[in-house]
Parts: structure tokens; C-alpha cells; sequence
């Protein structure tokens, strides 16, 4: 039987016309030094069509793209993006898309052939790449941990970028993206530093934030909490019953009063930490859900990224203070 993936793969390859390589498949997954480029301005019918693969950078995109643009997101709420096998609908998106604008970093892993090739194309960019590459935390040898967004400091700089190329692709309506980005980064500093406030109730020994994976990394750093998870930088590394019982003697030792689970993630792992954390007589508490790698339902307060990281603070600060 025939991998999605390979499918989604092979129909892109027929719709291009193009042969991989191994230089194509370099092309992401790693910080840019160059600012994204347009080599052609849009020509068609308004309006452009952006497709987006989380709702993190759709949101992005409809910010500064106004009415300007029409966003089309892939990956839905509890959608892990790490695991996501793309469809063949996938493949007809992406073919009538003017612009592709993905995460990188890896986070797409299973994507990331696609995109190289979508990128002969049409204009396709992977926005968290362009990110300052000295506030890109590394995962390993030659790889990066893409969770950007929890960093807000930080993920206000894809705001600049998607407008950046907004403004070269579409220069007719370069001072109305210019404008609306700018709104939407002032919302994003006053977001960052209503998080500091926050997080700094939380009295310092108890700053200690365990989730089903290590997406929080970015967090921990911008806001001063220590983080660790059950799984690592990607979900598609399972933890083991070594990792579960190292993390049940650091939650008794330190006597963690609760740990998180994700709504992309299942909670498995959770649920055998929990477990094993009562048999030592240690009643550890399930704080809450946090969106970790997909927002909420559209339309709920988690549906936007503000809404979204305001649920994640308010849950943690109320387990951990």
C-alpha cells in the first residue's frame, strides 16, 4: 500500500513537472542569513490566495494581508503538526495558492519535501527561518527546535516578514500591509509584557512546567520558568518507560505540585506519570490543557494566538502559584 506521503509527493513532482534533489530538500529547516525574496509580483485577481499550515501563521497573515488577501489554514485545532500525514487535498491548496507560508525548522517534517518543491513554483516561505538566528535554540547537531511562537518577543518578528513579503509581492498595497503590521506587533509587545507580569507571580521555587512534549522551550527562556517534557522536541520520538520514570523521580524529589498536558498531544504519557507519581505517594495534579503545537477551535478565545497563549499563562500560573 502506498504511503500518503509518498502519494502527496508524487503528485506534486507530476503538477511541477520538476525531479527532486538533494539540494532542494536542504533548501528549509534551518535559519536563513538572507531576508525572503519575490522574484515576481502578483499579477492575478484579487485576493490573494495565502494557504497557511498552522493557524499561528494564518493568523499572521490575516492580520497584515487584510482584505487584501484570502487565508486557507491546513492543520486544524489538535492537529499535531510533527505527525501530520498530508492528503491529497493538501496537494490541490497548495496548487492554487499565489503565496505558501509554513513554519520550518522541521516542524513540518513530513511536509518538507513539498515545500522544496512548491518553491520552484510559486512563492513559498518558511517564516520562522528568517527569525534572528542567534535567538534560535538548537535541538541537536545541525537541527533547531521550531516551537518560536511561545516566545511572543520572538514571534512578533514574523509579523515584519510576512509583510515584508506581502509588500514586495503585492507593492500596490505595500503601505497597507506596512500599517496593519504595525498594529498588530504593538498588540503582540503589549501581549509580551502582560506574560512577564504574569508569569512573575509565580514564586520562583515553584517555577517548574512539565508538558507531554518539549515545545516550551522558547517559553521558559523569555519568561523564567523552568521546562521539561515527557517526549522531546518532536512527538514522533516516543517516550520510553525509562524517560516516564526518570520525570516521576524528579516531580517527587522536587515535590511538583502539577504537570500539563497538550491538546495535540496525546496524554498517554500523562496519564503513566500521574501514575506512577501517586505510587510513591507523591498526589501530583493534572494542571490543566495547554495548546501547545495547534490553536484552538476558530472562533473560541483560544482560536487566536493571543487568546491562545493568555489560556496557556492563566492555566499555569493558577496550578503552580
Amino acid at each position: 500500500m502506498i504511503r500518503t506521503t509518498h502519494l502527496l509527493f508524487g503528485l506534486v513532482l507530476i503538477v511541477s513537472g520538476c525531479q527532486p534533489s538533494s539540494k532542494d530538500a536542504e533548501t528549509h529547516g534551518h535559519p536563513q542569513s538572507q531576508p525572503p525574496l519575490v522574484e515576481r509580483p502578483f499579477a492575478g485577481e484579487y485576493p490573494i490566495k495565502i494557504v497557511c499550515t498552522t493557524a499561528m501563521i494564518a493568523e499572521v497573515a490575516e492580520r497584515v494581508g487584510g482584505a487584501q488577501v484570502q487565508v486557507v489554514t491546513l492543520f486544524g485545532a489538535g492537529v499535531d503538526p510533527h505527525t501530520y500525514k498530508p492528503v491529497p487535498g493538501d496537494v490541490t491548496q497548495l496548487q492554487q495558492a499565489d503565496v505558501i507560508l509554513f513554519n520550518g525548522l522541521h516542524l513540518e517534517g513530513r511536509m518538507g519535501e513539498v515545500f522544496s518543491q512548491m518553491a520552484r513554483r510559486k512563492p513559498t516561505f518558511a517564516v520562522a527561518e528568517f527569525l534572528p538566528a542567534e535567538r534560535i535554540l538548537a535541538s541537536g547537531p545541525k537541527s533547531y527546535d521550531p516551537h518560536v511562537w511561545f516566545d511572543v518577543s520572538l514571534w512578533e518578528g514574523t509579523v515584519g516578514i510576512v509583510s515584508q513579503i506581502l509588500q514586495a509581492y503585492d507593492p500596490p498595497h505595500a503601505e497597507d500591509y506596512a500599517m496593519r503590521a504595525e498594529i498588530y506587533s504593538a498588540e503582540l509587545q503589549e501581549l509580551h509584557r502582560e506574560v512577564k507580569v504574569d508569569m512573575e507571580s509565580i514564586p520562583r521555587g515553584k517555577r517548574v512546567l512539565i508538558t507531554s512534549h518539549d515545545a516550551f522551550r522558547y517559553f521558559g527562556r523569555a519568561y523564567d520558568i523552568e521546562v521539561l517534557g515527557v517526549q522531546g522536541i518532536s512527538t514522533d520520538a516516543e517516550a520510553g518507560v525509562h524517560e516516564i520514570n526518570k520525570m516521576v523521580d524528579l516531580i517527587v524529589e522536587r515535590r511538583i505540585p502539577a504537570v500539563f498536558i497538550e491538546s495535540s498531544v496525546s496524554d498517554r504519557n500523562m496519564k503513566a506519570l500521574l501514575e506512577g507519581c501517586r505510587a510513591r505517594g507523591h498526589d501530583v495534579q493534572l494542571g490543566g490543557t495547554l495548546y501547545s503545537d495547534a490553536m484552538g477551535e476558530s472562533g473560541t478565545p483560544t482560536g487566536s494566538y493571543i487568546g491562545m497563549i493568555r489560556h496557556n499563562v492563566n492555566v499555569i500560573v493558577k496550578a503552580l502559584k
